[in-house]
């Protein structure tokens, strides 16, 4: 059984307006939320399940948590939520358009909206950080003119700076990648991030790899660039705390399945903490290291 705080799956935080109805048909106003999931199962080997009938929205402007112990189904349902890994059933439907029905030109036009930022920052150690931003843009321009910044047009080069201007890193643009902290490499690829113009950013436990400080910088980075820019957030994390503080919402997984879906504002640590698998033990003892 899933427990909804809110009448609806695709709940929207007070003053957002009015959500998808459950089904995921679009509102009366005829607005589709940016990201529709229906029944999405998902598989890796027969008869075990990773993820099974997981349905939810998320409207333009919300930030959202996935949350679970390790095993729960996280990560994959976040990549089957982009197609980069297809699910097995279901439908996923991004800023409207199915992804299913897209061709793989389709599907790279409607990712180039998302910025993604993984655990693992994946950036290129011996290049600057400067020109690790400016992999954001090549998407969009012509090939090879946004991989170095000696060789970048000087308004990509300016929009770069821009980019880490934004997540407090101006005065490190030409350091080496693997040279930075593992907080500053974490802002180098929200930077990056930015740097695809988003609308729309995901998140693989983006905190996972950093120091309690750090993690909670870059959580507090993601939280003011959403509400800065209205931009929709959606991502995993351990951390009760950083759910709790940086989404307008919590989804929490349990062996594949969505057990609870609730605005952060109507839940806390120790709720959450109930729907956890305690049966294994070193899941709960984890959980407990959050808390």
């Amino acid at each position: 059984m899933v427990l909804h705080d809110a009448q609806v799956v695709g709940f929207m935080p007070q003053g957002s307006g009015a959500s998808a109805a459950p089904d995921g048909s679009p509102p009366p106003g005829g607005v589709w939320p940016d990201l529709v999931v229906r029944g999405v199962g998902k598989a890796f080997s027969p008869g075990a399940p990773v993820l099974a009938d997981i349905c939810f929205s998320v409207p333009a402007g919300q930030s959202v948590a996935l949350i679970g112990s390790n095993g729960a189904g996280k990560s994959t349902l976040l990549r089957c939520c982009m197609h980069l890994i297809a699910p097995d059933q279901g439908s996923v439907q991004l800023f409207g358009q199915s992804l299913q029905a897209q061709t793989a030109s389709g599907l790279r036009g409607l990712r180039a909206q998302v910025g993604f930022v993984f655990q693992k920052h994946n950036l290129v150690p011996r290049l600057s950080a400067l020109s690790n931003v400016l992999h954001g843009a090549l998407t969009r321009t012509p090939p090879g003119r946004a991989w170095f910044q000696g060789t970048a047009p000087r308004h990509l080069r300016d929009e770069a700076m821009h980019c880490l201007e934004r997540v407090g890193l101006a005065d490190h643009a030409l350091k080496r990648a693997d040279h930075l902290s593992g907080g500053q490499s974490q802002r180098v690829a929200v930077a990056r991030a930015l740097m695809q113009r988003p609308r729309f950013l995901v998140a693989d436990e983006p905190a996972a790899s950093l120091d309690p400080v750090s993690g909670d910088e870059v959580m507090g980075l993601f939280a003011s660039l959403v509400k800065r820019d209205g931009l929709t957030l959606l991502f995993t994390s351990h951390d009760l705390s950083h759910a709790l503080r940086y989404a307008d919402r919590v989804i929490a997984l349990n062996r594949g399945r969505i057990v609870k879906d609730t605005p952060s504002a109507r839940t806390d640590a120790t709720a959450l903490r109930s729907l956890y698998d305690i049966a294994n033990p070193a899941a709960d003892t984890r959980l407990a290291a959050t808390l």
